[in-house]
């Protein structure tokens, strides 16, 4: 699977599965916002070492070369953005905001404080206090930190981590989000969404691509039938909105358009939907194909898709 790095408005995502007779097949979405009544969010900061000059920490003890340095806090900015966005879809009004990869393992959470949008204004984001920072990133604390805690009792949740390095946990991770996947299938918790940022040039991608696949061909399904996806991830260098937080957070039930088609560059319909143009399409075109267009009453969105053939 190949998925676009930046697809046009108003996809979230645009996934292109070349088959073996040469089909290609596409499962794209439109961003939307969830709507969903007790919904909980969550926003997870790395605080391992490597991330002390982006909290604008020089890394010098103190003294005037220290101040000098003058290195603005990069995080906070983003962080209080981040927050205030994801608190307007809280069933609170608030949203959970935590510190992860904290302590020479790199394995402590601490907790920030929860924010409303206008407190996350001026909240304080400067790096942990509890904990040092961390010499290791393991991102399973996190995890389960909303999972069995924070979010135990939620109907529904989004959490958002970001970090800047290589998850040294990842086959943990994996392991406790298949059991987790597999709890929400027979109804025993309720579904959340992580969303992985990463974020400066030492992030290893093909980590977050694993993270944001595994569930591809397990088949496991939610109680109302829907196919459950953990993860997501985005690399914020390439992130065009704050929207795309909830690219994958999308219902095949959510109806955009009255109706719509899907034809490919060549014209050739590809899907046909007279009773409703859905924010999740899911539709084959043919050998050949190198993009398609959404057609619908009062407009056209066009994507193409050579750069993942």
């Amino acid at each position: 699977m190949a998925q676009l790095a930046q697809p046009v408005e108003p996809f979230g995502e645009v996934n292109v599965h070349k088959q073996a007779d040469g089909t290609i097949e596409i499962v794209a979405t439109i961003l939307m916002v969830p709507d969903i009544e007790g919904a909980r969010t969550g926003l997870a900061l790395d605080a391992s070492a490597s991330m002390k000059k982006l909290y604008g920490i020089s890394g010098m003890l103190g003294g005037p070369f220290a101040k000098a340095t003058g290195i603005p806090n990069l995080v906070e900015p983003v962080a209080r953005t981040m927050a205030a966005y994801l608190a307007q879809f809280s069933s609170s009004a608030k949203c959970d905001l935590i510190y992860w990869a904290c302590n020479p393992a790199g394995d402590a959470v601490e907790p920030i404080t929860s924010v409303s949008a206008t407190e996350a204004e001026t909240v304080t984001i400067a790096g942990p206090k509890k904990f040092p920072w961390g010499r290791g990133t393991k991102l399973l604390p996190p995890v389960k930190y909303f999972v069995d805690q924070a979010f135990k009792d939620a109907p529904w949740a989004i959490c958002v981590f970001v970090t800047d390095g290589v998850i040294e946990d990842l086959a943990d991770v994996k392991a406790f989000c298949l059991q987790f996947a597999k709890q929400i299938s027979t109804g025993q918790r309720k579904f959340i969404k992580f969303v992985l940022i990463g974020v400066g040039e030492e992030v290893d991608e093909s980590q977050m691509e694993d993270l944001d696949d595994m569930f591809e061909g397990t088949g496991l399904k939610d109680p109302e039938g829907n196919d459950i996806d953990l993860w997501d991830h985005k690399l914020a260098a390439e992130m065009r909105k704050i929207e795309e937080i909830f690219a994958e957070v999308v219902s095949e039930d959510a109806v955009v358009a009255n109706t719509g088609k899907v034809v490919n560059q060549a014209g050739v319909v590809c899907k046909d939907y007279p009773d409703g143009l859905p924010a999740m399409l899911r539709f084959k075109m043919p050998k050949g194909s190198t993009g398609f267009t959404i057609e619908f009453p009062g407009g056209v969105v066009t994507q193409d898709i050579s750069e993942a053939l």
